[in-house]
């Protein structure tokens, strides 16, 4: 072949699109449910700094955190900076990996698997989305309460309008990448509270940051 001459390329694509979205840092990232539609994902957003949202979430934290779901580790390295003891846990090793690389502690395990700590967590953290791991939100909140401590708490962040819905869904990258399915769940602040309190949980605040919407979460007091 002439030195000039550029060969064919094939592009590989990778199993798992959203490892590729965290190791390089940016989207397009998407979630597709069997009708077609697509949820955008956040992915430069989550492998930033932790900003003004965020912090709302971050002051209220109590005790040592678990961070479910961590993602690329924003939120976990920024309460370490805090000083506060926390730790993440993802299924997705990537992500593990870049929790690492910001000096944050994390598992590559599941919510469900067994965790250190079980009983003790002071904060039960399930942010960008992630009440919606399993695609059973009121399943995955007993789970939480089998976590956090006795007077611990759950901070969830809720869908930004009123949705309630469980499905089968994907992770695409826009061009032809996609993974395999796995249940997910969309829940707003009304269908939040409702799970919350069928899993023994009370609301104790609710709060909004631009677009965002979060739920402080504690176990009623007994009468």
């Amino acid at each position: 072949m002439n030195a000039l001459e550029s060969p064919t390329v094939t592009r590989t694509w990778s199993a798992d699109p959203y490892t590729d979205a965290l190791r390089s840092g940016r989207g397009p990232l998407f979630l597709r449910r069997g009708d077609g539609w697509l949820l955008p994902l956040e992915v430069e957003r989550w492998c930033a700094r932790a900003d003004d949202a965020d912090t709302t979430v971050l002051t209220r934290c109590a005790g040592a955190v678990l961070d479910v779901g961590c993602g690329p580790g924003r939120l976990v390295a920024a309460l370490a900076e805090r000083g506060r003891p926390v730790l993440g846990i993802d299924v997705s090793r990537a992500a593990v990996e870049r929790t690492h690389g910001l000096g944050g502690q994390a598992l590559c395990r599941s919510v469900f698997d067994t965790l250190p700590r079980e009983g003790a967590w002071g904060t039960v953290l399930l942010i960008d989305g992630n009440i919606g791991i399993g695609g059973d939100p009121a399943a995955l909140l007993r789970r939480a309460g089998e976590l956090a401590a006795p007077d611990g708490t759950v901070i969830a962040e809720a869908a930004p309008h009123d949705v309630d819905e469980r499905v089968e869904v994907r992770v695409e990258d826009g061009s032809g990448a996609r993974g395999g399915a796995f249940p997910w769940a969309r829940v707003g602040t009304r269908a939040l509270t409702r799970y919350a309190a069928t899993a023994g949980w009370a609301v104790a605040e609710r709060w909004r940051a631009g677009e965002r919407r979060f739920v402080q979460l504690r176990r009623p007091a007994r009468r």
